[in-house]
């Protein structure tokens, strides 16, 4: 599913929420859930959303959630899948804040920055992971693109693993920092929603500069890297995949002509025919981003 799920409709967006409610209900007990709908039914939301926000793990356990199959199916076919791997405190915030009414955009902007601001890391997690579901999406860029500076593992994996959010409103700047980064923090880049759809020329040139830094240390460079490369190559560029070529490191070599076959520069696809082991694993259909 894109990244581009974000923009679903607020009918579609509805839907999910319930049945994201419909898992919360089935992994807590009837107290919890009491509380958690006497909430929601509140005409009081703005003054209590911090209260009930900090008490929900001690209300619902802290345990993975448990989904049906019919649930998943369903998750999965929304674009929200990646949830089954959330615990309960994080899927019930990220319903209840999802979930909070305010008069307008201010009061809802204004309520919800003073969690970001007031947010141990487990709160922290739950609100970037709401971020695809909160409305008025424009006003919390800021927000996002000040949680990539965090150097706290988990923080970032909420916004950058499996997060629809910053691929779909975030500025090429940005965007480009997020990436950097989760490969400075080495974070599961094959989980970046919007991934492909977001390569630009900047990125593919910083990437570059940073996997010349890694050869010069004489570490490696991490195969996913040339995912976002291959669609800009030009003389330029393909003078640095020759170096990469030449490191004889099979993962990285197979990575690099992967990326030649995503471009329409003419000299990298031959000179890549060159090596008859790499022409053989592009020819036989088996190599792949997610084989790397």
């Amino acid at each position: 599913m894109s990244w581009a799920i974000v923009f679903m409709s607020g009918n579609n967006m509805e839907a999910v929420k319930e049945i994201i409610w419909s898992v919360v209900k089935n992994n807590i007990s009837l107290e919890p859930e009491k509380w958690l709908e006497d909430f929601i039914q509140s005409p009081d939301q703005p003054a209590q959303i911090a209260k009930v926000f900090v008490m929900l793990p001690r209300k619902t356990g802290k345990l993975l959630v448990a989904v049906n199959d019919d649930q998943q199916k369903a998750l999965d076919k929304a674009g929200f899948g990646y949830i089954r791997n959330w615990t309960i405190d994080r899927l019930s915030r990220v319903w209840l804040l999802s979930n909070f009414t305010a008069v307008d955009e201010e009061q809802l902007y204004s309520t919800l920055d003073r969690l970001f601001l007031s947010a141990e890391v487990n709160e922290a997690v739950a609100l970037y992971s709401a971020l695809p579901f909160l409305p008025y999406p424009e006003i919390w860029v800021k927000r996002c693109a000040e949680g990539i500076r965090s150097n706290i593992g988990s923080v970032l994996e909420a916004i950058m693993e499996n997060n629809p959010y910053p691929a779909a409103y975030l500025d090429e700047s940005a965007w480009n920092q997020l990436v950097l980064k989760a490969f400075f923090t080495e974070k599961n880049i094959k989980l970046i929603a919007g991934l492909d759809e977001r390569a630009n020329l900047q990125l593919a040139l910083t990437l570059i500069d940073y996997a010349k830094e890694r050869w010069a240390a004489g570490r490696q460079v991490h195969p996913q890297l040339w995912r976002l490369v291959g669609k800009f190559i030009n003389a330029e560029i393909f003078e640095d995949l020759k170096t990469g070529l030449q490191h004889y490191d099979q993962t990285e070599q197979r990575a690099i002509a992967l990326a030649v076959t995503e471009s329409d520069y003419q000299p990298a696809k031959d000179y890549i025919n060159t090596f008859p082991e790499l022409k053989l694993a592009l020819a036989d259909g088996s190599l792949n981003w997610n084989s790397l």
